[in-house]
């Protein structure tokens, strides 16, 4: 009797505790969600930004493009006599210009020329390389160019590199902060203003126009050279189309292309649409071949009557039109050339035998057939009425260094060459 009732008590106590149990875990279920209820929620999380995923912003660009140019660490010329300095500034686009098209726009120019370059830009809508020749306080003036071109026409500098070149013995001079017109894109800028010496210096020393060329041309990328005097505007359209005729055209690494090169008359409002245009205008003696007033011979090789005579219709592209072959001391074509043809001869300064030099030259050196560009003229920014007089290359002629070059006047195909027959394929 005792032993059973022992047992009942043990499963008593067993049963009461397994129903505290069960009653402390219910409570404390209850507490734990009646806690978790009273807690406040957490705010919500704020809505996704795109500050983390977006490009910091670029710093601007310098208001003064040359102001980090160290006039002391230029490279010197053959003679030590000028001091020449690379990419002194460059525009965005250069570069990526240079490494896809095939035609470069290579130009030199004093300051107060320098405004000619924006005829000459907008109608040329490749990459452009441009040598500035500069003494004295001429360099603040080049400065407030650059820095104007930078702010008022930034397309036109960012397909732009700038080079500079300035006399060993009369370096350009920073000459403070930037002129006030530098940032007025109401107006163009305006002529430059320089002192007296500089005028002087300028004056009584030559212009070194062939260590410019070879400047400008030596920094171009691609593999043919357009190179034009600073008051030259190309037809509109001209830098596609020639990429277009090189595509084109035979490979031939000895040819070069002239282009036909007209002044226009003062009353002429509009640079000519087309060649139908421009023969229209040399119909009526409001265009006329360049330098014919001046000296007949500059241009005379070209055959100006054999190019209007085909008339204005006879292609929509640009083409071979005729070979030149007879071939002149004093010829001094625009043509578009490789980059292999030979440097212009620095020895020569001032106006007087400077490109001319670099024709024959290249005729002696195997360039053996230049050739007109039908449908790719270029209109001259000077009126023929005024002859250019001060502008172009005066007689007698500036000649310094160990003479004239020695050349042959005669149109050879060196052994390997492509023949005229291979080479030119007039339409």
């Amino acid at each position: 009797m005792i032993v059973q009732w022992n047992w009942r008590c043990k499963c008593s106590v067993v049963s009461v505790a397994a129903v505290l149990l069960v009653l402390y875990n219910a409570a404390a279920h209850v507490w734990l969600q009646r806690d978790a209820a009273c807690v406040p929620a957490p705010p919500p999380p704020p809505p996704p930004s795109c500050e983390p995923c977006a490009q910091p912003p670029r710093a601007a660009p310098p208001a003064d493009p040359l102001a980090a140019l160290d006039m002391r660490l230029g490279r010197w010329d053959g003679a030590r006599a000028y001091r020449l300095f690379d990419y002194a500034a460059v525009g965005s686009r250069y570069a990526s210009l240079g490494g896809s098209r095939r035609v470069c726009l290579a130009t030199q120019s004093s300051v107060e020329r320098l405004h000619e370059l924006l005829a000459l830009a907008a109608h040329w809508s490749g990459p452009l390389s441009v040598a500035v020749f500069v003494t004295g306080d001429e360099l603040r003036a080049l400065r407030g160019f650059a820095a104007w071109l930078l702010r008022c026409r930034p397309a036109v500098w960012a397909r732009l590199a700038l080079h500079v070149g300035t006399p060993g013995a009369r370096p350009g001079a920073a000459g403070g902060a930037l002129p006030g017109w530098a940032r007025d894109c109401a107006q163009p800028p305006p002529a430059p203003r320089r002192r007296a010496d500089t005028v002087a210096w300028r004056a009584t020393h030559p212009y070194p126009q062939n260590h410019l060329r070879n400047l400008a041309r030596k920094n171009c990328h691609g593999s043919h050279v357009l190179l034009l005097d600073i008051d030259v505007v190309p037809s509109r359209g001209l830098a596609p189309a020639l990429e277009r005729f090189l595509r084109a055209a035979p490979r031939c690494p000895l040819c070069v292309y002239v282009v036909p090169t007209y002044e226009l008359d003062r009353r002429v409002r509009a640079f000519p649409s087309d060649k139908a245009e421009l023969i229209r205008l040399s119909r009526k003696k409001l265009a006329i071949p360049f330098h014919r007033k001046i000296f007949i011979y500059n241009q005379y090789a070209s055959n100006f009557s054999l190019w209007e005579a085909s008339g204005g219709n006879e292609s929509a592209e640009t083409h071979v039109s005729h070979n030149v072959t007879n071939f002149e001391l004093f010829y001094e074509p625009f043509y578009l050339a490789p980059d292999s043809v030979p440097a212009h001869d620095e020895r020569f300064l001032g106006y007087g035998f400077t490109r001319n030099s670099q024709s024959d030259g290249s005729l002696t050196s195997g360039i053996h057939g230049a050739v007109d560009l039908a449908a790719a003229a270029y209109s001259h920014s000077s009126t023929h009425k005024e002859s250019r007089l001060g502008v172009v290359r005066p007689l007698p002629d500036v000649l310094t260094g160990a003479g004239a070059v020695d050349v042959t006047l005669t149109s050879r195909t060196p052994s390997g060459a492509c023949s005229e027959e291979s080479c030119f394929d007039p339409h």
